[in-house]
This record gives structure tokens, C-alpha cells and sequence, in this order.
């Protein structure tokens, strides 16, 4: 049995050395490999963000006035116009409160000698009737009095009489003057009266609805018959138009943001690209987290866009960037390592790289490629220090 295991390792030793020469004999074989130059491009640098799009505003719009909903004019998804009639209450308790206030308006202007209708509330108290008369009844009480006086020195009316002049005059004074201020009481009633009918008359606009924002109705919250308490909610209403993107942003870009800086925004399921600019910085870093908190103001005019959307979004941070370009099958990763196959005295040179965004089927190296250095386009398995021969 020792005899035979030492023949077969006898074999095995004559048979490997003859092995490696053809595996040497095959990795110095030649591969023929296709190059280009890294290309210098000017390509905007951008910073890569995700985030969820908002309304700008929302409104939760409800009647000011309590009452029975006669009409509801616009319903889920119906875009309003800032003005427009979204619901109506019945108007008929109003009308009847306006009715009122109208009449008791035209009492008050009556009593003060007014004409019944009309704007102008302004009242001269000495042309009023009620004062006309107490003045005539004091000049007539003054007068008495002055004769009685003359007779009194003649001895040619008794001391009783004479007294009684004097206190018909006084009575006479404080008639005046409790008319004057009863003028005046009804002067500032007719005030009140003027502000009961204002406000009757809000009352009546306010049972109609108006949309205070440009937008679309989100959620209706209530039907035709319903009593509504003041304030209800009827319907919600988000603004459409600019939308509201809210991202946070790496403390290691932050410094980067500024306001006023552009925004490319793409939609999972929507081909196109979408523009916005940064209105919004948080002024503090998020210590949870460590990134900033950016708000960009997205267009869409044409309602194409959802609030609520998920999106991801580049901050264009620097405009006109140099940066270099290869094509994408040129990059190689293996074990989160990514690098490049150059060709120097015909064998295969490795160089490291750290790629960036890619545009179209070329990708941006940020480091370890300086431009118009030729790379292997499809390198597949090649390994560094491999025999290449650069074909066109």
C-alpha cells in the first residue's frame, strides 16, 4: 500500500510543474482592449436629497354663521379660484334679521327728523322738534318771570306768584335740557342701529362660502341639509401651486445650500423633470440626525404634481463645475472598492477611483483620474499588470 501512495504522489509531483507554465503561458497572452480619454466637461454640481411634496398652504374653510347648508358647489379634487362660491346657507333667518334692523333704523331716523331713508345720520339737536318745544316753553317761562318781577316791585302781584314764575323758569331750564340729551340719547341709538343693520347684513353675505385661496378641494366634510355650527369645517383646501418640498439635507453639504439656488426635481412614475428653486433654511443643524432642513418652492401650474408625492431632488450648488467624465462600463466595483484599468508599456494599470452622479451612460469621478488619461472601456476581467493590446 506504500509502494502505491508513493507512485501517485511521484505522479502528481512530475505532472504540477508542468501545469504552471501554460497557466503563466495564458495570462501573459495579450488581451485586446478598446480605450478612451477621460473627458473634461463642465457639469453643474449638484447635491442628491429625498423628500415628501406639500401644499404651500392648506385651509380648513367654514361658515362664519351658523346654519342649514342649501347648496355645496364644488366636491373632492375640484379646483377653485380665490373668490369662488364653494357653499351657501339659507338665507332666509337673514333676511328676515336685515328686515328687522332696517326697520328699527328707519324708527330712530323718524323720531330724530330724518327722512326714513338714507346715509346721512348727522342731526343738528337745536332743530330737532322735541328741543324747538322745550326752548319755546323756556323763553316763555323767562318772560313770565320778567313780568312778574316788574309787578313784584310795584307791589302789584303777591310774593306766591311771583314764586311761581321763578320755579315754572326752572322747570322750564331742565325740560331744555333733558331734551337735549334725549337727542342725543337717540343720536347714539341711531348708531346702534346703523351697526345692528351692518351686521345683519354681514350675516346674510356670510352665509355664502367664498374660497379664500387658489387651489383644489381636498376634502369635503359636509352635505347638502346639515345644520353647521359657526366655524364648521365644509371643506379643505390645499394651494397647488407652488408646491412645498421639504428635504433635510447632510451636515457635510449644508454649507453648500444657499437660498435662491435651483432644483431639479424628479416623481417615481413621472418621466419628467420638474424646476424649483430653495426659498427655505432651517437655521440650526438637526443634532437627531445631523442634516439641515431645506424648503424648495416647486412649480406646477399645470397641477400635474400631488402634494404628498415622494421625490427625489438635486440642489444645483455650483452652476459651471469642471468635472471629469468616463464611460459607465468603465467602472469597475468590487467589495465596495471602485476603480478604473489604464494601459501603460502594454500591460493593464489599476487606479483607484471615487465616482459621482451619472449623466447619460458616462459617470463623474470626483478623485483618483485627472483628465484625458485613456481607460479601458469594457475591462470584464481583466487584473492589473496584464498583457493588453489597445485597439480602435
Amino acid at each position: 500500500m506504500f509502494a502505491a501512495i508513493a507512485m501517485t504522489g511521484a505522479a502528481c509531483e512530475k505532472e504540477t510543474p508542468a501545469a504552471h507554465p501554460g497557466a503563466r503561458a495564458k495570462a501573459d497572452t495579450p488581451r485586446t482592449v478598446r480605450v478612451v480619454e477621460a473627458a473634461e466637461a463642465r457639469l453643474p454640481r449638484t447635491v442628491t436629497v429625498t423628500g415628501t411634496l406639500a401644499a404651500d398652504e392648506e385651509v380648513v374653510a367654514g361658515f362664519k354663521v351658523a346654519g342649514r347648508v342649501s347648496e355645496i358647489a364644488v366636491d373632492l379634487g375640484s379646483p377653485v379660484r380665490k373668490g369662488q362660491v364653494l357653499a351657501r346657507l339659507d338665507p332666509t333667518d337673514f333676511r328676515i334679521r336685515v328686515e328687522q334692523a332696517e326697520a328699527a333704523l328707519r324708527q330712530v331716523r323718524a323720531g330724530l327728523g330724518l327722512p326714513p331713508e338714507g346715509a346721512d345720520d348727522r342731526v343738528d339737536p337745536d332743530k330737532t322738534a322735541l328741543v324747538r318745544e322745550a326752548r319755546a316753553v323756556l323763553g316763555e317761562a323767562g318772560l313770565n318771570r320778567d313780568r312778574m318781577a316788574m309787578l313784584r316791585e310795584k307791589d302789584l302781584v303777591a310774593r306766591a306768584e311771583f314764586d311761581a314764575a321763578v320755579s315754572r323758569l326752572l322747570v322750564a331750564e331742565s325740560r331744555y335740557q333733558a331734551a337735549v340729551e334725549e337727542v342725543r340719547n337717540r343720536q347714539e341709538l341711531l348708531a346702534e342701529r346703523r351697526s345692528a343693520l351692518s351686521l345683519a347684513r354681514q350675516q346674510l353675505a356670510d352665509a355664502v362660502l367664498h374660497a379664500p385661496i387658489d387651489g383644489a378641494v381636498r376634502e369635503r366634510r359636509a352635505s347638502v341639509g346639515e345644520y353647521l355650527a359657526a366655524g364648521a369645517p365644509v371643506v379643505r383646501l390645499v394651494r397647488i401651486h407652488p408646491l412645498r418640498l421639504r428635504v433635510a439635507v447632510p451636515e457635510r453639504d449644508a454649507p453648500s445650500i444657499r437660498a435662491g439656488q435651483a432644483v431639479k426635481v424628479r416623481l417615481e412614475g413621472d418621466p419628467a423633470e420638474h424646476a424649483g428653486r430653495v426659498v427655505r433654511l432651517s437655521p440650526a443643524i438637526q443634532e437627531q440626525n445631523r442634516t439641515l432642513v431645506v424648503e424648495a418652492e416647486v412649480a406646477n401650474r399645470d397641477g400635474r404634481l400631488r402634494p404628498g408625492a415622494f421625490a427625489k431632488a438635486e440642489i444645483v450648488v455650483d452652476a459651471d463645475r469642471s468635472a471629469v467624465l468616463v464611460p459607465a462600463r468603465s467602472v469597475v466595483t468590487f467589495a465596495g472598492i471602485e476603480k478604473v484599468f489604464g494601459v501603460k508599456d502594454g500591460r493593464a494599470v489599476e487606479m483607484r477611483i471615487r465616482t459621482g452622479r451619472h449623466v447619460g451612460e458616462r459617470v463623474e469621478v470626483l478623485e483618483g483620474l485627472p483628465p484625458g488619461v485613456p481607460v479601458v472601456v469594457e475591462p470584464g476581467s481583466i487584473i492589473g499588470g496584464q498583457a493588453v493590446v489597445v485597439t480602435k
